[in-house]
């Protein structure tokens, strides 16, 4: 049977298109649905803010784990199964996490639906490319990757439109929910070719560890993390309890900041094309940086606009970095490039970032962790000039 069955038929096209962009937007709104929920998780629990950001610490631990070793699962159990897998298992996790009402339950909840989470990504970009017809992958990949971005603008509404008729723990079980049926869905109706994956080999590692620009790059990439993840993750925390928001104002305005980030990414990959991925990554990180900073040095009015100007740098990065992690590698070599490079960034920016920040807001220097943040992310801004480009890429 031919590797892209039904490529050729739109309806059969849109089907696992439809499935795998809502599975991606669940998988995603699961991992970061705590910020939102985090100021009435913390009163209810009775945590203190180091424990509450030590949630993304879990999270992220347990998705870079996974989402390592996806390959050794998607090899034994094929790729429609790892989804499926993954969708269901998150979910059923995430409802008992519900459940938890001691701390060490809840992290270890936390850890376990971030594992879930993790072994999406490798299996469902793979069903997606044999999906759907060569010619049309960017289009279809493009569709894919709004859902992050959709998530972290639609997470704070959903999060505040379910705590008017239920508790935290109630919402909880919903997200569940959604993620189990989606994953049955797929599992029942979506009619893509099932295939096995490939286990990471650690061989194919070698020839990118002996160069520097990798680990540049690495470096690079969790800061990226840390100035789109990491802060969106305590920034209503912050807020309610640092500035004095009611939780729905500050979910409020995180939503309303991300709303003009969707064709933010369009609009750098065509200024990168013109002015070339180094100086793009340099400001982005210099304005993004900055701007981080100001959420720890302002407030009022200035506070509000900062918070609506750093999302706009700040998924700016990702596509001249994704260009120049592309460029300092083979072709051989760029998808290994990409297998070690995001899980360290989530690890680092979604995880020790926001766990940074909670730890200094628990010894009263909550502005402070925004500032370290913020300078971390603007020291930055030197790295792109060590990187060194493939001479074949750079010239290309």
């Amino acid at each position: 049977m031919n590797t892209q069955l039904h490529a050729n038929s739109s309806s059969s096209a849109y089907l696992p298109l439809f499935f795998l962009t809502a599975i991606f937007f669940m998988n995603f709104t699961i991992r970061i649905s705590f910020s939102p929920l985090m100021p009435t998780i913390l009163t209810d629990m009775g945590l203190t803010r180091d424990q509450a950001g030590s949630f993304f610490l879990f999270s992220a631990s347990g998705y870079c784990i996974a989402l390592f070793f996806s390959g050794f699962v998607s090899a034994r159990i094929q790729h429609r199964n790892t989804i499926v897998l993954s969708a269901v298992g998150t979910g059923i996790i995430f409802v008992f996490t519900g459940f938890s009402q001691s701390l060490s339950a809840m992290r270890l909840g936390i850890f376990l639906a971030g594992a879930g989470a993790g072994l999406y990504l490798s299996s469902g970009i793979a069903m997606l490319t044999a999906a759907i017809d060569r010619k049309n992958w960017g289009k279809a990949l493009g569709v894919h990757e709004l859902a992050p971005n959709l998530s972290f603008l639609l997470t704070p509404v959903i999060c505040e439109l379910l705590l008017l008729w239920m508790t935290w723990r109630q919402v909880l079980f919903v997200l569940g929910g959604v993620s189990i049926l989606l994953g049955w869905s797929f599992s029942r109706f979506s009619s893509i070719r099932d295939f096995a994956g490939e286990a990471p080999r650690l061989k194919s590692f070698r020839p990118l560890a002996v160069i520097p620009s990798f680990w540049w790059m690495m470096l690079l990439f969790s800061l990226g993390v840390s100035g789109t993840m990491g802060v969106y993750s305590m920034l209503p925390l912050f807020l309610v309890n640092e500035h004095g928001m009611l939780q729905t104002q500050a979910n409020t305005l995180v939503t309303l900041s991300r709303i003009a980030t969707l064709p933010m990414p369009l609009v750098i990959g065509w200024i990168a094309d013109r002015m070339g991925l180094k100086p793009v990554i340099t400001v982005v990180l210099m304005l993004s940086g900055a701007l981080v900073i100001g959420m720890g040095v302002f407030s009022g009015r200035l506070l509000q606009a900062v918070i609506f100007c750093q999302p706009l740098l700040a998924v700016c990065f990702f596509p001249p970095a994704f260009a120049a992690l592309s460029n300092i590698s083979s072709s051989q070599t760029r998808n290994v490039a990409v297998s070690f490079t995001i899980p360290a960034a989530f690890l680092v920016g979604g995880g020790l970032i926001p766990g940074l920040i909670g730890l200094l807001g628990e010894k009263g220097f909550f502005s402070a962790g925004f500032v370290v943040t913020g300078v971390l992310v603007l020291a930055g801004a030197v790295l792109p000039r060590f990187l060194k480009f493939q001479p074949e890429e750079e010239a290309g």
